[in-house]
């Protein structure tokens, strides 16, 4: 194409009445599109990718969907529905308690950063060959593809994950462990010297030398063993103090925030957590600032989210 990029359109396909019929006129100048689908039946673009890519042969097409385009078509794609099929829940929640999800929609959230990867590669290609291409993400593709350590010892060991609650399946101690006042304190030991000096702070030299702790391969075998004899010198103080000597020790341990503590952790670490974004009334909204710094480009914050009806 000789649009230049700086002048690319990215355009969200819909399909409701004169929405669709608005987005069709738009697509046809637009070098980006986006398809977010519910189901193949309930569907119907007053507009096809095969009419875009007539018009605009370097078009770059992204379509998510909840199963794919072939047998899994006509299934609806819902995050929680995923989280269950995709096997997330299983491995979720407590050993001995039911499947859980996660706590928010995180099947949505990862579908939607690998469209926008497929995109920028689509667009490098396209910058070398001036051809644009189809990009396709299902949902339930791409929590298989985010199992990571689960999926691999399925696909490579034939191991089927099982629930855990808060530990980790191949490395100790990697957990909530309980201290004083009801306090839960966060461990993610995962080397030998780091668990070393845990049990330094502790009190309790002798445990990294025993033969049943001494390596993660020992220390996951015997993992019931080791965490009661990590409970009971943290039983002696909340799990805020102990975070605050671990750390200095540089062992990986923390507490667990709430959303508020998580915000507040992220200000007091300079990373400026939210942004305050002009509405068109002269309001101000706060909303979470963008994760990725660009040192040419930053990102920019133009408009707030509509207000509620009411002026709420």
């Amino acid at each position: 194409s000789d649009i230049p990029v700086a002048d690319e359109a990215v355009l969200t396909l819909r399909a409701e009445g004169q929405k669709a019929r608005d987005d069709a006129a738009e697509a046809r100048a637009a070098l980006i599109a986006m398809l977010g689908l519910e189901t193949k039946a309930s569907v119907t673009l007053a507009v096809s990718e095969a009419e875009l890519r007539a018009t605009h042969p370097a078009l770059v097409y992204c379509a998510i969907t909840g199963f794919g385009r072939d047998a899994g078509a006509a299934l609806p794609g819902y995050d929680l529905l995923v989280q269950a099929l995709g096997g997330l829940m299983s491995i979720t929640g407590p050993r001995d308690g039911g499947p859980q999800k996660v706590g928010v929609a995180v099947v949505d959230v990862l579908a939607g950063l690998y469209a926008a990867v497929g995109i920028l590669a689509a667009l490098r290609h396209r910058d070398a060959t001036g051809e644009g291409q189809r990009v396709d993400v299902d949902l339930l593709s791409a929590l298989l593809a985010s199992l990571v350590n689960q999926g691999s010892a399925y696909t490579g060991a034939g191991v089927v994950g099982q629930r855990m609650g808060n530990a980790h399946p191949s490395i100790a101690p990697y957990e909530t462990v309980p201290c004083a006042e009801g306090t839960e304190l966060v461990l993610a030991v995962g080397t030998d010297r780091q668990f070393a000096a845990l049990c330094g702070v502790l009190g309790v030299p002798g445990l990294a030398t025993d033969a049943r702790f001494a390596t993660n391969t020992a220390r996951v075998e015997h993992r019931a063993a080791l965490v009661d004899a990590l409970c009971a010198p943290l039983a002696s103080r909340p799990a805020a103090a102990w975070a605050q000597e671990l750390t200095a020790a540089r062992v990986p341990a923390g507490v667990v925030n709430d959303i508020a503590g998580a915000f507040a952790l992220a200000a007091r670490l300079g990373l400026s957590p939210v942004v305050s974004v002009p509405g068109p009334d002269g309001r101000k909204v706060t909303s979470t600032r963008n994760p990725i710094g660009l040192s040419a480009t930053p990102a920019t914050y133009r408009s707030a989210p509509p207000a509620l009806d009411g002026g709420a």
